[in-house]
């Protein structure tokens, strides 16, 4: 699996923090390589990770779909199935134990579709920590159930009300409270971005996503897939289900960015490839403590970005993903909002599974191209997450008239209960 290079893939990563956080990046950074290759502490997290979250996921076979599309074989990697229902608790639960074995009392942690806050919340609640978490004020307000859920859980959900109000605002409020706290704080970041090590670190643990998918395949089929395909926001569950094929170059790796509404600025979040005539295509900059693509002005701005899905609505990209893409080994491709939503119907209806929305990505550019596969081909889409946060959101993309009261009931008290809080704007 890649490994970095003082910290960088070719040209991406890094560590650009202030002073006062080296420190605490050294911490980790020499406590992450004291532990990557100690086969006791990767049975340790193994062993959490079977009796806490439910591993090893399924590898779900897809007939319905496969007859229908016409082409290779589909067969879905089950992350959604994981405990909090998506593929972030394998992250937080390693990072837990590097908490424990740091003696720190307090964790915090950036989210976006809040996938990543509920997996902390829970595992902060398990191993008895004080938990903070960051929110973009409108992913608070597209993701309310698993705000709800963070809170009964014990944590705090600070909504961040700044620029876009999204992830990565959450990102840079997660790294000012860090700065101010890292004496007894560790920042559980959720995806594979941010300063070195956590690049690397979050890679590791989510790689045991493709670890597993390598001894299901060649159960299931004798060999390994034709094509994997990821969504790609940050690039946590695309790093964790590619790292272990890196060196299978049989093997294309496809990773789905969210189109959104079009190559208009501001409409989409698409990094690693060409999309349009963009004016604010993704150019190499420094930001949030690394060096990646980010979608940027021409001045150098960090630009507004939009998805249906909240997790991939982030304006910079892992720099493990950018280095892969750069030296051909990740295919990139791209969903728009309307692609999304036909997928996510299209899977609910053919084979009973309820995908997450950013997950939905990866079914969108899956489906092509497994249409385009030959019969005989493999083809595995990972299925990052589960729908239940998205329910309203879908709700209001395929109405029904007997629920168009209930939501905005729903949403009337939602707004209520907000305006009613102490910490949500």
């Amino acid at each position: 699996m890649i490994r970095s290079e003082d910290g960088f893939f070719g040209q991406f990563g890094g560590r650009y923090v202030p002073e006062i956080l080296l420190p605490a990046l050294i911490e980790l950074e020499e406590l992450f390589a004291d532990l990557r290759d100690d086969d006791g502490f990767w049975r340790e997290y193994l062993l959490l990770a079977q009796q806490f979250s439910g591993r090893p996921t399924p590898l779900t076979p897809c007939p319905g779909l496969t007859r229908q599309l016409g082409g290779a074989r589909i067969w879905l990697k089950r992350e959604d199935l994981n405990h909090s229902g998506a593929h972030k608790v394998n992250n937080v639960l390693g990072q837990g134990l590097l908490v424990q074995r740091m003696g720190k009392r307090r964790v915090i942690a950036e989210t976006g579709a809040g996938q990543h806050g509920l997996a902390t919340a829970i595992m902060a609640a398990r191993l008895g920590l004080d938990c903070t978490i960051y929110m973009g004020a409108d992913d608070i307000e597209r993701q309310y159930s698993n705000v709800f859920w963070m809170r009964q859980l014990g944590a705090e959900v600070v909504p961040v009300s700044t620029g876009a109000r999204t992830l990565k605002e959450a990102m840079d409020e997660a790294l000012r409270d860090w700065a101010a706290s890292s004496d007894d704080t560790h920042y559980v970041l959720g995806t594979a971005c941010g300063p070195a090590p956590f690049p690397e670190l979050v890679t590791y643990f989510q790689s045991v996503i493709g670890l597993e998918l390598k001894d299901q395949c060649q159960e299931e089929f004798g060999r390994y897939p034709d094509e994997i395909v990821a969504c790609v926001g940050g690039g946590s569950n695309a790093m964790g289900v590619f790292a272990p094929f890196l060196d299978l170059p049989e093997v294309r790796l496809t990773g789905v960015e969210a189109g959104g509404t079009g190559p208009r600025p501001g409409a989409h979040s698409v990094r690693l490839s060409a999309y349009g005539d963009q004016q604010d295509a993704a150019e190499t900059g420094i930001a949030q403590g690394f060096k990646t693509l980010f979608l940027q002005s021409r001045d150098g701005q960090l630009g507004a970005t939009h998805s249906v899905a909240a997790g991939l609505d982030y304006v910079g990209v892992s720099p493990i993903v950018a280095h892969l893409t750069e030296t051909l080994r990740l295919t990139p491709a791209y969903a728009t909002d309307q692609e999304v939503l036909k997928a996510f119907q299209l899977l609910m209806r053919t084979e009973g599974i309820i995908p997450a929305l950013e997950s939905s990505h990866a079914l969108a550019g899956g489906f092509k191209r497994a249409a385009e596969l030959d019969k005989s081909q493999h083809l595995v889409i990972n299925l990052s997450g589960r729908g239940d946060k998205d329910i309203f959101k879908i709700a209001r993309a395929f109405p029904q008239p007997e629920w168009r009261e209930f939501l905005d009931r729903e949403l009337a008290r939602q707004s209520n209960e907000k305006e009613g809080s102490t910490d949500v704007a």
